[in-house]
């Protein structure tokens, strides 16, 4: 048995990987902004909890801290989607993607990495980035930027961090969660974007957690350095001419 943080534990992938976890008989601490969804979550899996925002000073450390001095791996499933045109783009915009997606990750893994380190065996980070990193989409380049961040992140941590603590990260395609609910929630729109993917659907947040759980687990200890795309094929697969 292990015991895991997740930050955006009751997300859509948070939530689900999270329910993975406790089903293989782990312990969790989850974080998360709407403290009512948060706690029903935490009491489903016999989880405990913290309730906040991360970008709110000294939450990300003591979420860490109540977390207990222990940790076996720690996953970062937070994360915007803020598709803009270039020219409507502001400073606010691009300080605000950059310092949920990337600085607060990196924050949180600061903040952890005594109990990640203080575990007995070999200890995991997971983070999440984007296809849209690697593959070009208009309106994209604010939470390409950050995201882009996130996958330089991970393969620097894990060179520094080996072989102590390995660091993963997973880059879907347009997934079904609330966080993704202006477009996903639109069935025409949800409809043209699933025709984009050679396996014609949207992500559902249990495929992304199933990828999660063995890049967590000691099920994948000897991957560290990789970002995997989970994206029914839409950055390698072209199934029209």
């Amino acid at each position: 048995m292990a015991h895991y943080i997740i930050f955006g534990g009751s997300g859509g992938i948070g939530a689900s990987l999270a329910r993975l976890l406790h089903e293989g008989g782990h312990t969790l601490h989850l974080t998360g902004r709407d403290e009512a969804k948060l706690a029903a979550i935490a009491t489903e899996l016999g989880a405990t909890y913290s309730s906040g925002d991360v970008r709110d000073d000294g939450f990300i450390a003591g979420a860490a801290t109540a977390a207990g001095p222990v940790l076996d791996g720690l996953a970062y499933a937070i994360g915007t989607i803020n598709l803009k045109s270039l020219p409507r783009l502001t400073n606010a915009d691009f300080i605000a993607d950059y310092t949920i997606n990337s600085m607060s990750a990196a924050n949180a893994i600061q903040a952890a990495l005594p109990a990640l380190k203080a575990s007995n065996q070999t200890s995991s980070i997971l983070l999440f980035s984007t296809i849209a990193v690697q593959q070009g989409f208009a309106s994209h380049a604010s939470i390409s930027m950050a995201k882009g961040a996130v996958e330089g992140l991970t393969r620097a941590l894990s060179a520094e961090l080996a072989p102590k603590i390995r660091v993963n990260a997973i880059a879907p395609s347009l997934t079904d969660t609330p966080l993704a609910a202006a477009i996903a929630g639109n069935a025409a729109m949800a409809q043209g974007v699933a025709a984009l993917h050679a396996l014609p659907r949207l992500g559902q947040p249990d495929d992304i957690a199933a990828l999660a759980e063995v890049l967590l687990t000691d099920k994948g200890d000897w991957i560290t350095g990789q970002v995997i795309s989970v994206d029914g094929g839409r950055s390698r697969a072209r199934t029209k001419g």
